[in-house]
């Protein structure tokens, strides 16, 4: 009798959160649209600080579900690509904090430090720590980062709607 590989049970959800995470990359460049349309040119560091790090989340919500659907033969590879993506979250994150706290367009509330800094940080160093485990303690590592890509749509979902939101009570206009 032949035992299923550990990744076969999650297809689905990685079918399903990949999905998600490509449909959500279109519907920010159509945010990122809504924003050219209506900015002025000190904007441009807020877009690099509040919307390029949006498409980058949900563009790793997509590699994520890729990888992990990917019929690897054994789970080293998958960690391993697991590990460089979420060491580079984490140093993406570093440039995020770093381009809001420089930007001038717009002050952040602690909403925004929690959303836009601290959610994502806590997101990309848990890809880390479940990747490096992934080999030791598969079961624990595979639904940690499965919530990864979860999480990682979701703050997508929270900032790109926060992003139209911002712009629809204009607040755009006063930057």
């Amino acid at each position: 009798m032949e035992t299923a590989h550990p990744l076969a049970a999650w297809e689905s959800y990685y079918v399903i959160v990949g999905t998600s995470g490509a449909a959500l990359i279109g519907m920010q460049f159509v945010v990122m649209t809504l924003i050219a349309e209506r900015r002025n040119l000190a904007a441009g560091e807020a877009i690099k600080a509040f919307g390029s790090p949006t498409v980058v989340h949900l563009t790793v919500a997509l590699v994520i579900s890729a990888v992990m659907s990917a019929p690897w033969t054994t789970l080293v590879t998958a960690g391993i690509i697991m590990l460089l993506c979420g060491l580079s979250g984490l140093t993406y994150a570093a440039i995020v904090i770093y381009r809001t706290r420089k930007q001038t367009a717009y002050v952040p509330v602690w909403q925004d430090w929690v959303w836009y800094a601290m959610l994502p940080s806590i997101t990309y160093l848990a890809l880390s720590v479940s990747a490096w485990l992934l080999n030791t303690n598969t079961e624990a590592a595979l639904f940690t980062i499965a919530a990864v890509a979860l999480v990682l749509i979701l703050i997508g979902v929270h900032n790109a709607w926060d992003s139209i939101t911002h712009i629809v009570v204009g607040g755009a206009d006063h930057a």
